[in-house]
């Protein structure tokens, strides 16, 4: 028996080696329908597991831990699951609240945070066991609380978020978890009802859904409190019903424009970032939703509301103009680049897809199975602020 050991270890040690994974190219498609997680080797095109049993997942979002290990899946109905992608399993699940809209991690990676329609609120939970750390209501007047959308890292230890009812946008300071420390931008316009941390963690912007414009907060000068851009924009325009409000998680800030959804209209708006100023608008097939810059900021790509979610449109940032109109399939609700911007991934949820393309050619890669699939994340957000 002994002269087997050395054996049963060198065999031993194989298989270890063998079963090794690296996460940084790791993925979480979520299948809306069924509650789902699928876990996705974005090099190989490859479905690796299924996580069930998630709950409500019709707006899930994901942040993924500094080690890209874990995934961390805020649900609708107020789940919070942490995922290991190595094991293929559920680390940890809680219901931190009756209705959420997504979340984030801190900027050391040991924090997550949660806002809440329901009650309202910020709920900040340890990134290890999900204990409750802190528990930030939103109330803003007598018997007011008010729900919270836009919920973003900043650097320096800070999350960053709206409160729609409320017309306010608050910094919550965690350098010292066990008393935050919060500043109130009040009055910042109607009904904030998303909001995107530039690139760089210099600028906050909620988009309103009450009034025209935009809701710009300087990082780097709180003191100038928050300027109010683009009052004019759509002023004029014929009023559309909305279909699916833009999500501005995927403005795209490429060179000195950032490309924006505009509300209940067909066009790209195109804002000079040195004056916060409209710059140009671009006419496109639909109501935009994502509009998303490649890696490299050439290339800005668009996916649109019903009944024009068939499509996805390229504009080139060089002439700002459309490059290409690509039909994918039915229900194109989400889109995720790789890293570095060679692919891109787009979740076709009434065709039960997803397809990956080639974001030189504009060709069509492959294609992976998935049932009703509303999101794409990968691992490689760990490392970006704001996402």
């Amino acid at each position: 028996m002994t002269k087997l050991l050395p054996f049963l270890a060198l065999l031993f040690s194989f298989n270890a080696f063998a079963d090794l994974r690296a996460t940084g190219d790791l993925s979480i498609v979520i299948e809306r329908e069924d509650g789902n997680a699928l876990i996705v080797n974005t090099t190989e095109h490859k479905r690796l597991a299924k996580i069930e049993k998630l709950g409500d997942l019709s707006h899930a979002s994901v942040v993924f831990s500094r080690d890209q290990r874990y995934a961390y899946v805020f649900g609708r109905d107020g789940g919070l699951t942490k995922i290991d992608m190595l094991k293929d399993a559920i680390d940890k699940r809680i219901i931190q609240a009756g209705n959420s809209i997504g979340g984030a991690i801190s900027q050391d990676g040991k924090l997550i945070a949660v806002s809440n329609y329901t009650p309202g609120g910020v709920k900040v939970f340890s990134s290890d066991t999900l204990e409750l750390v802190a528990d930030i209501p939103s109330d803003y007047g007598e018997g007011l609380r008010s729900k919270v959308v836009g919920l973003v890292d900043a650097p320096g230890q800070r999350f960053v978020f709206s409160l729609f009812d409320a017309g306010e946008i608050w910094m919550a300071d965690f350098k010292n978890p066990k008393a935050p420390v919060i500043k109130k931008f009040p009055n910042i316009g109607k009904q904030p009802y998303d909001a995107l941390m530039s690139p760089d963690g210099h600028y906050y912007i909620a988009g309103l859904f009450g009034e025209p414009g935009l809701a710009l907060l300087d990082l780097w000068n709180l003191d100038a409190g928050v300027k109010h851009i683009l009052p004019d924009y759509g002023k004029d325009d014929e009023k559309l019903p909305v279909y699916k409000m833009p999500h501005l998680e995927g403005w795209a800030v490429a060179g000195d424009y950032v490309f924006a959804p505009a509300v209940g209209q067909h066009k790209v708006l195109v804002i000079d970032k040195n004056t916060w100023k409209l710059h140009d608008t671009i006419a496109v097939v639909g109501q935009p939703v994502f509009v998303m810059a490649r890696p490299d900021a050439r290339h800005v790509w668009v996916n649109f509301a019903f009944p024009d979610n068939n499509q996805v449109q390229v504009i080139d940032v060089k002439d700002l103009s459309l490059l290409k109109t690509l039909s994918p399939g039915k229900g194109v609700l989400h889109m995720e680049f790789t890293p570095r911007g060679e692919q891109v991934w787009v979740a076709l949820r009434d065709d039960n897809q997803l397809v990956v393309y080639d974001t030189d050619t504009l060709q069509e890669i492959t294609r992976l199975p998935a049932n009703k699939p509303n999101g794409i994340f990968f691992s490689s957000r760990a490392h970006k602020i704001g996402l």
